[in-house]
């Protein structure tokens, strides 16, 4: 049995969790000593040097400017309003894959939340099964199911729902992987060939004792792959 305060107390302490981790990342990516791994994109363009090349040994190391602590999350805002073609040039499409994420679970969850308030909580609360049945419950287990008595018409509104939120979910899932999709069919369309993008691992393949593993590689790709087969190594 959940109370208010259980719940308060269980959200309290997710968000600590939650602030640290992020004050924790945010001071890791300040120091020098980390810059390659959260810069890896503009060090492969050439816009980026290296902090700890240069310096005092201390600030090959740790960052101590001040200035950049009162500071660390100016960038999230410019992230979020930085369009995604800029974003992906800037960051990679990984960076915009990971906001779309989040953005996702709140085009999810923000109209099942506010359907689940306006429609259930109402259909759960006006009922008193758990006052007559004289079990100890809290007012947090009026808002459940639990509250409504077995052969009510009002479980038609907990079906209509889980049927609303299933399709709403299904259908912003859909159109999230087909634009996730498209950007990444563009993305390698926009970058320069390379020899990983075209190429196929083989496992487990059976053996032949007429042929060879490579022979039997090789025959298998002319004939079924010829307009695309160039080479093979075992």
């Amino acid at each position: 049995m959940a109370t208010i305060y259980d719940i308060g107390l269980g959200a309290g302490f997710n968000i600590l969790m939650a602030t640290i981790f992020l004050l924790i990342f945010a001071f890791l990516r300040l120091q020098p000593i980390n810059d390659r791994i959260f810069f890896p994109k503009w060090y492969l363009k050439g816009m980026r040097d290296s902090p700890s090349s240069a310096g005092a040994a201390v600030t090959k190391y740790v960052n101590l400017n001040v200035r950049s602590y009162l500071k660390f999350l100016s960038w999230m805002p410019a992230a979020l309003k930085m369009p995604e073609e800029e974003l992906i040039e800037h960051a990679g499409l990984d960076s915009v894959v990971y906001l779309r994420i989040y953005l996702t679970g709140l085009k999810i969850f923000v109209p099942i939340t506010i359907l689940a308030f306006a429609v259930l909580v109402p259909v759960n609360w006006t009922n008193d099964t758990l006052e007559g049945l004289k079990v100890v419950h809290s007012d947090i287990d009026k808002l459940s199911i639990s509250n409504i008595p077995y052969g009510s018409k009002r479980f038609i509104a907990h079906l209509v729902m889980a049927y609303v939120f299933t399709f709403w979910t299904c259908y912003v899932l859909k159109n999230e992987y087909e634009r996730v999709a498209t950007m990444r069919l563009r993305f390698l369309a926009s970058e320069k060939r390379r020899p990983d993008q075209f190429t196929v691992l083989v496992r487990n393949i059976p053996p032949d004792p007429d042929e060879s593993v490579s022979e039997l590689v090789e025959h298998f790709f002319l004939v079924n792959h010829p307009d695309h087969y160039l080479k093979h190594q075992v």
